[in-house]
């Protein structure tokens, strides 16, 4: 009969409509949990330090927590100074452990060191004179320094390659300005390479074009401070 008929028809389309759903619904939980595994997959969990980023987290951890002391030098910080200069310049360039030991005696207090623990990081020294321009025989004759005179020779900014890009040759050369004007100088002068002349710029350093020094065979430019 017609009315029994139409009525199993509703039955089998209820029936399909119910396995649709129930398959629709397994669909969606499995995509669900795909998409839960590809977050996990992209880093959205914590994610595992890589050794690299560990070590080196670890390393600035152990910087900050390192004493740092900047004084002027005493004759037993003579083999810690000559090393570090020998890691900061080439030899043509680096004064000798044997020229240091002579600045060292004639004004260990025109260095200025900064130390982080037992390790000497970075330094800065030159002698005093009344001559205006930083010349060659500065470098090796350190009986040239005169205590009263009127400018501060800077003949070296070293740090470290590992203590570098943290402001400690920065700190160092403040350290200087402020003790040369305290001492009532007229300044301070140094020579660098030309891509150093915008650094020391950044102190009030004033670049007067080539300098006469030809130390290490080196093209340097002669700047000053002028209080």
């Amino acid at each position: 009969p017609a009315g029994v008929g139409g009525g199993l028809c509703i039955q089998r389309a209820l029936i399909s409509c119910a396995a649709y759903a129930m398959i629709l619904a397994v669909i969606m939980c499995s995509a669900a949990t795909s998409r839960h595994s590809a977050r996990a997959a992209d880093g959205q969990s914590p994610p595992q330090a890589r050794p690299e980023t560990a070590r080196t987290a670890q390393h600035e951890k152990r910087r900050e927590t390192m004493a740092q002391t900047i004084r002027t030098a005493v004759e037993q910080d003579l083999d810690a100074i000559a090393a570090v200069e020998a890691e900061c310049f080439p030899a043509a360039e680096a004064a000798t452990r044997a020229e240091f030991a002579e600045r060292l005696r004639y004004y260990g207090n025109h260095f200025w060191l900064l130390w982080e623990d037992e390790t000497l990081a970075a330094f800065v020294d030159g002698m005093v004179t009344d001559a205006a321009d930083l010349t060659d025989a500065m470098y090796a004759d350190a009986s040239l320094h005169n205590e009263n005179g009127a400018w501060q020779m800077i003949f070296g900014v070293n740090t470290l390659p590992e203590y570098r890009r943290r402001g400690l040759a920065g700190q160092l050369l403040e350290t200087a300005i402020a003790a040369a004007k305290q001492q009532g100088r007229k300044g301070l002068v140094l020579t660098c390479k030309d891509k150093l002349v915008h650094y020391y710029a950044r102190f009030g350093f004033v670049s007067e074009g080539v300098s006469g020094s030809v130390h290490g065979g080196v093209t340097w430019y002669q700047m000053r401070l002028t209080f």
